[in-house]
């Protein structure tokens, strides 16, 4: 592994753990696409920056294009404000327009520059490690620079410390306004402020990492990571550790499928991401894709090992012939590593999807089932005032439940503090079993059943 790869993963290391933490916060506030938005007006403000100092080097395009980050967020919500459009439509229609502009302003104003449509859109990582931070050059005495390394280290470094030292300082105001704009006002907190703070940080992360990575990378690493730990814990702490780790990884990854392929360093990278959301999303199918490609691959490696490597001519040969000699070259380490893959993938469902997996989600339907026929069971206890009603042995005449179930319904709800059994098995509300029966009817009432399962975790101490 030479310099240059070591820097590059360096670099997509730092832009992953620095896009994540914002990126997380975007997903919460269901604001995905407004990264899109900025990673493309920014062209806008780095034009108009270049055109008036006319250094590529200068730190008045950051923060002119992070200027022009807030700006897109402003208009965007001036329009959704407005009630005429939502919000993926006012996005729709201000990226564009102030991306255009950026565009129209090169063409327009700078002829002679060569404007490579493809590492602006794409970026490209390869050249990331020969652009240099150079320090203390001497006019006109060649090599008088100090090289402190890649450029973009040090600009990515600097802009996650930063993001560090501002998640750590307002952590809990940020998760308050995230998750209760009401309660951060009333606290004290001004969710205004912590809005565009958060819109600040990701401009200028996405102007940092736009010309290493470019903005499709920028927006796949803040997406991405953030949208795959979300199906894995709804914690604050973890979701950020594990946006994090799962943009590292796939970036790592990425790159070195691109080595392999020699291919687009920055496709590579997105289409792993994709590929960890799928398989988190639908760890099954996903799984079974996976590891047929990964079956299909070794097959075609073995014919291509015999075919053009070892000059085996396969002219004649039907394909149960063709097939069968490439299996009579595999040799033991070819299925160890496919008895390796299926027990990873085996795994993965089983075991390391504990909120996606197999077994969760057979234990999950059980445990939703048990209790939506507690939530039935204390609504009818609610709706009956009659004692005949609310005897342990009407549930079975009445709402048509066997002995066994009904006793373990009571059981629960009695373990919850839902209910009380009289001596003569008659069953009353208990004040917590009111008030949750009251709420879960104004969420059915209100159309907000999804609000219920949040619900249940305020009042379920122990689960069906």
């Amino acid at each position: 592994m030479n310099s240059a790869q070591i820097s590059i993963q360096i670099i997509v290391t730092l832009v992953a753990i620095a896009c994540a933490i914002p990126g997380t916060f975007l997903v919460l506030r269901k604001m995905s696409l407004i990264s899109d938005a900025i990673s493309h007006s920014i062209l806008l403000g780095i034009v108009i920056g270049f055109f008036i100092v006319e250094d590529t080097s200068s730190p008045l395009l950051i923060f002119l294009a992070a200027l022009t980050g807030i700006v897109t967020v402003i208009l965007v919500e001036f329009i959704q404000k407005t009630g005429l459009v939502k919000e993926d439509t006012a996005i729709g229609l201000v990226f564009p327009a102030l991306f255009s502009i950026g565009v129209i302003l090169i063409s327009k104003n700078a002829n002679d520059v060569h404007l490579d449509i493809d590492s602006v859109m794409v970026g490209d990582l390869s050249l990331a490690p020969f652009d240099p931070l150079l320090i203390n050059c001497q006019e006109g005495i060649a090599d008088s620079c100090i090289n402190l390394g890649p450029k973009a280290i040090w600009v990515i470094g600097i802009i996650l410390l930063v993001t560090l030292t501002l998640l750590i300082a307002f952590f809990k105001e940020l998760k308050v306004s995230t998750f209760d704009a009401g309660l951060a006002a009333a606290l004290g907190f001004s969710p205004v402020i912590m809005h565009y703070g958060l819109m600040t940080v990701s401009s200028v992360t996405i102007v940092g990492a736009f010309d290493a990575v470019g903005p499709i990378l920028v927006v796949a690493l803040m997406i991405a990571p953030a949208a795959t730990a979300y199906l894995f814990t709804k914690d604050l702490k973890r979701m950020l550790l594990l946006s994090c780790f799962f943009g590292v990884v796939a970036s790592i990854a990425g790159f070195w499928l691109a080595h392999i392929l020699d291919a687009s360093i920055s496709g590579s990278m997105t289409t792993v991401l994709a590929i960890l959301f799928l398989l988190v999303y639908e760890p099954i199918i996903t799984s079974i894709i996976v590891s047929s490609i990964v079956g299909i691959g070794m097959v075609l490696y073995q014919y291509y090992d015999a075919a053009i490597l070892g000059g085996v001519s396969f002219e004649g040969y039907q394909l149960g012939e063709k097939l069968t000699y490439i299996f009579s070259k595999f040799v033991f380490l070819d299925y160890v590593y496919i008895l390796g893959i299926a027990v990873v993938m085996a795994a993965f469902l089983i075991y390391i999807l504990p909120k996606r997996g197999l077994i969760y989600g057979y234990y999950k339907v059980r445990q939703q089932k048990t209790e939506i026929m507690l939530l039935v069971f204390l609504l009818h206890i609610r709706n009956h005032a009659e004692e005949s009603e609310r005897h342990v042995k009407h549930l079975n005449e009445h709402i048509n439940w066997q002995r066994l179930r009904s006793q373990s319904i009571v059981d629960l709800a009695k373990k919850n503090n839902m209910v009380t059994v009289s001596a003569d098995n008659i069953i009353s509300l208990t004040e917590k079993g009111a008030d949750f029966t009251e709420k879960a009817i104004d969420y059915i009432i209100t159309n907000k059943d999804t609000e219920i399962e949040e619900m249940k975790d305020d009042f379920f101490l122990f689960r069906g």
